[in-house]
Protein backbone atom coordinates (compact mmCIF):
# COMPACT_ATOMS: atom_id res chain seq x y z
CA UNK A 1 0.00 0.00 0.00
CA UNK A 2 1.67 3.24 -1.21
CA UNK A 3 1.57 6.08 1.23
CA UNK A 4 0.01 9.83 0.27
CA UNK A 5 -0.89 12.82 1.34
CA UNK A 6 -2.54 16.09 0.79
CA UNK A 7 -1.11 19.23 -0.25
CA UNK A 8 -2.34 22.24 1.76
CA UNK A 9 -4.41 25.16 -0.49
CA UNK A 10 -2.25 27.56 -2.03
CA UNK A 11 -2.02 30.54 -0.65
CA UNK A 12 -0.42 33.92 -2.78
CA UNK A 13 1.16 36.16 -0.82
CA UNK A 14 0.05 39.67 -0.32
CA UNK A 15 1.95 41.97 -3.05
CA UNK A 16 4.93 44.59 -0.58
CA UNK A 17 2.95 47.61 -0.99
CA UNK A 18 5.73 50.69 -2.55
CA UNK A 19 3.86 53.36 -2.72
CA UNK A 20 3.19 56.28 -0.06
CA UNK A 21 2.12 55.79 3.25
CA UNK A 22 -1.59 55.78 3.96
CA UNK A 23 -3.02 58.59 6.25
CA UNK A 24 -4.89 57.14 8.86
CA UNK A 25 -7.60 58.36 11.14
CA UNK A 26 -5.37 60.84 13.07
CA UNK A 27 -4.07 62.03 9.68
CA UNK A 28 -0.49 62.18 8.85
CA UNK A 29 2.41 63.30 10.20
CA UNK A 30 5.88 61.83 13.08
CA UNK A 31 3.82 60.76 15.90
CA UNK A 32 4.08 62.25 19.13
CA UNK A 33 5.33 61.21 22.35
CA UNK A 34 2.12 59.72 23.05
CA UNK A 35 1.65 57.48 19.81
CA UNK A 36 -0.78 60.13 18.39
CA UNK A 37 0.04 61.81 14.72
CA UNK A 38 -0.38 65.75 14.20
CA UNK A 39 -3.88 66.73 12.71
CA UNK A 40 -4.91 68.61 9.97
CA UNK A 41 -7.93 69.81 11.71
CA UNK A 42 -5.70 70.97 14.55
CA UNK A 43 -5.18 74.74 12.71
CA UNK A 44 -6.16 73.68 8.33
CA UNK A 45 -2.50 72.99 7.59
CA UNK A 46 -1.74 70.53 5.49
CA UNK A 47 1.37 68.31 6.65
CA UNK A 48 3.64 65.55 5.29
CA UNK A 49 2.09 63.04 2.88
CA UNK A 50 -1.38 65.39 2.94
CA UNK A 51 0.79 68.12 0.57
CA UNK A 52 -0.44 66.97 -3.02
CA UNK A 53 0.90 69.28 -4.86
CA UNK A 54 3.96 67.60 -6.82
CA UNK A 55 6.68 70.60 -5.98
CA UNK A 56 7.08 73.10 -2.98
CA UNK A 57 9.24 76.30 -2.40
CA UNK A 58 10.84 75.13 0.42
CA UNK A 59 11.94 78.04 3.19
CA UNK A 60 12.91 78.24 6.59
CA UNK A 61 16.37 78.64 8.84
CA UNK A 62 16.94 74.83 9.13
CA UNK A 63 17.19 74.48 5.68
CA UNK A 64 20.50 75.01 3.54
CA UNK A 65 19.08 74.96 0.13
CA UNK A 66 16.03 76.92 0.11
CA UNK A 67 13.57 77.23 -3.02
CA UNK A 68 11.91 75.18 -5.47
CA UNK A 69 12.26 71.65 -5.36
CA UNK A 70 10.19 68.49 -5.34
CA UNK A 71 7.39 67.49 -3.03
CA UNK A 72 9.32 64.21 -2.36
CA UNK A 73 12.60 65.28 -2.02
CA UNK A 74 11.18 68.01 0.74
CA UNK A 75 9.31 65.14 2.59
CA UNK A 76 12.80 63.27 2.35
CA UNK A 77 14.62 66.27 4.15
CA UNK A 78 11.96 66.53 6.90
CA UNK A 79 12.75 62.48 7.54
CA UNK A 80 15.93 63.40 7.88
CA UNK A 81 15.85 66.15 10.33
CA UNK A 82 13.34 64.06 12.13
CA UNK A 83 10.82 66.56 11.31
CA UNK A 84 7.52 67.42 9.83
CA UNK A 85 6.84 69.18 6.24
CA UNK A 86 4.28 71.82 6.75
CA UNK A 87 2.39 73.74 4.14
CA UNK A 88 2.39 77.22 5.22
CA UNK A 89 0.57 78.79 2.17
CA UNK A 90 -1.52 77.15 -0.89
CA UNK A 91 -2.40 80.38 -1.88
CA UNK A 92 0.78 80.49 -4.73
CA UNK A 93 1.96 77.94 -7.24
CA UNK A 94 4.31 76.26 -5.90
CA UNK A 95 2.85 76.41 -2.18
CA UNK A 96 5.36 77.82 0.68
CA UNK A 97 6.57 74.91 2.85
CA UNK A 98 8.52 74.82 5.87
CA UNK A 99 9.96 72.05 7.77
CA UNK A 100 9.20 72.43 11.14
CA UNK A 101 8.73 70.30 14.67
CA UNK A 102 4.80 70.26 13.76
CA UNK A 103 3.82 69.39 17.60
CA UNK A 104 5.93 72.19 18.93
CA UNK A 105 4.06 74.41 16.92
CA UNK A 106 0.57 73.58 17.57
CA UNK A 107 2.03 73.67 21.20
CA UNK A 108 2.93 77.41 20.93
CA UNK A 109 0.00 78.14 18.89
CA UNK A 110 -2.35 76.99 22.08
CA UNK A 111 0.14 78.80 24.59
CA UNK A 112 -0.10 82.11 22.53
CA UNK A 113 -4.28 81.85 22.28
CA UNK A 114 -4.32 81.13 25.79
CA UNK A 115 -1.82 84.19 26.84
CA UNK A 116 -3.19 86.93 24.46
CA UNK A 117 -7.08 85.41 26.27
CA UNK A 118 -5.60 86.07 29.61
CA UNK A 119 -4.36 89.33 28.63
CA UNK A 120 -7.32 90.55 27.05
CA UNK A 121 -9.36 93.31 29.29
CA UNK A 122 -13.11 92.80 29.76
CA UNK A 123 -15.13 95.77 29.33
CA UNK A 124 -16.89 96.82 33.11
CA UNK A 125 -20.04 99.19 32.36
CA UNK A 126 -21.46 101.10 35.67
CA UNK A 127 -24.68 102.83 35.54
CA UNK A 128 -24.78 106.40 36.47
CA UNK A 129 -28.78 107.36 37.49
CA UNK A 130 -30.25 110.95 37.50
CA UNK A 131 -33.66 112.37 37.34
CA UNK A 132 -34.25 115.56 35.49
CA UNK A 133 -34.29 117.69 38.28
CA UNK A 134 -31.44 116.47 40.12
CA UNK A 135 -29.98 119.12 42.56
CA UNK A 136 -26.33 119.88 42.90
CA UNK A 137 -25.41 117.97 45.89
CA UNK A 138 -26.54 115.17 44.78
CA UNK A 139 -25.10 115.62 41.08
CA UNK A 140 -22.04 116.17 42.66
CA UNK A 141 -22.07 112.85 44.56
CA UNK A 142 -22.37 110.72 41.30
CA UNK A 143 -19.95 112.80 39.43
CA UNK A 144 -17.74 111.68 42.45
CA UNK A 145 -18.79 107.62 41.73
CA UNK A 146 -18.08 108.40 37.90
CA UNK A 147 -14.48 109.47 38.37
CA UNK A 148 -13.91 106.55 40.54
CA UNK A 149 -14.88 104.26 38.04
CA UNK A 150 -13.44 105.71 35.30
CA UNK A 151 -9.93 105.97 37.04
CA UNK A 152 -10.40 101.70 37.56
CA UNK A 153 -10.93 101.61 33.92
CA UNK A 154 -14.49 101.12 33.79
CA UNK A 155 -17.14 102.67 31.60
CA UNK A 156 -19.56 104.88 32.96
CA UNK A 157 -23.48 104.91 30.98
CA UNK A 158 -24.81 107.97 32.43
CA UNK A 159 -29.09 107.89 32.00
CA UNK A 160 -31.63 110.18 32.81
CA UNK A 161 -35.01 108.84 33.36
CA UNK A 162 -38.15 110.42 32.97
CA UNK A 163 -40.93 109.27 34.80
CA UNK A 164 -44.54 110.40 33.86
CA UNK A 165 -44.94 114.35 32.91
CA UNK A 166 -41.34 114.90 33.20
CA UNK A 167 -40.82 113.61 29.66
CA UNK A 168 -41.40 117.32 29.36
CA UNK A 169 -38.00 117.89 30.27
CA UNK A 170 -35.68 116.35 27.87
CA UNK A 171 -33.46 119.32 27.15
CA UNK A 172 -33.47 119.95 30.72
CA UNK A 173 -32.02 116.32 31.09
CA UNK A 174 -29.70 116.37 27.89
CA UNK A 175 -28.01 119.66 29.61
CA UNK A 176 -27.41 117.55 32.62
CA UNK A 177 -25.85 114.87 30.42
CA UNK A 178 -23.70 117.41 28.80
CA UNK A 179 -22.49 119.06 31.87
CA UNK A 180 -21.42 116.02 33.44
CA UNK A 181 -19.57 114.72 30.01
CA UNK A 182 -17.87 118.37 30.55
CA UNK A 183 -16.68 117.52 34.16
CA UNK A 184 -15.32 114.59 33.72
CA UNK A 185 -13.47 115.33 30.59
CA UNK A 186 -10.01 115.05 32.33
CA UNK A 187 -11.01 111.28 33.51
CA UNK A 188 -12.96 110.04 30.19
CA UNK A 189 -14.47 110.86 26.83
CA UNK A 190 -18.17 110.47 25.34
CA UNK A 191 -18.49 107.89 22.76
CA UNK A 192 -22.02 109.84 21.43
CA UNK A 193 -24.31 112.57 22.08
CA UNK A 194 -26.97 112.04 24.67
CA UNK A 195 -29.72 109.75 23.01
CA UNK A 196 -33.54 109.69 24.19
CA UNK A 197 -34.85 105.80 24.09
CA UNK A 198 -38.17 105.73 25.45
CA UNK A 199 -38.23 107.37 28.79
CA UNK A 200 -34.58 107.59 29.46
CA UNK A 201 -31.85 109.18 27.97
CA UNK A 202 -28.19 108.09 27.83
CA UNK A 203 -24.79 108.73 26.86
CA UNK A 204 -21.74 106.59 27.42
CA UNK A 205 -18.22 107.78 28.69
CA UNK A 206 -15.48 105.70 27.91
CA UNK A 207 -12.13 106.51 30.19
CA UNK A 208 -8.91 108.42 28.72
CA UNK A 209 -5.98 105.69 28.46
CA UNK A 210 -3.36 106.80 30.25
CA UNK A 211 -0.31 108.36 28.65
Amino acid sequence: MEDFFIAAPFKPSAPKFTGPRPVGPHGAGRPSANGQRPRKDDDGLRINEEITAPKVRLVGDNVQEQGIISTSEALKKAEELGLDLVEITSKVDPPVCKIIDYQKYLYQQKKRAKEMKANSTKVVIKEIRFGPNTDEHDFQFKLKHAIGFLQEGSKVKASVFFKGRAILYVDQGEKLLLRFAVELEEYGRAEQMPKLEGKRMMMMIAPVKKK
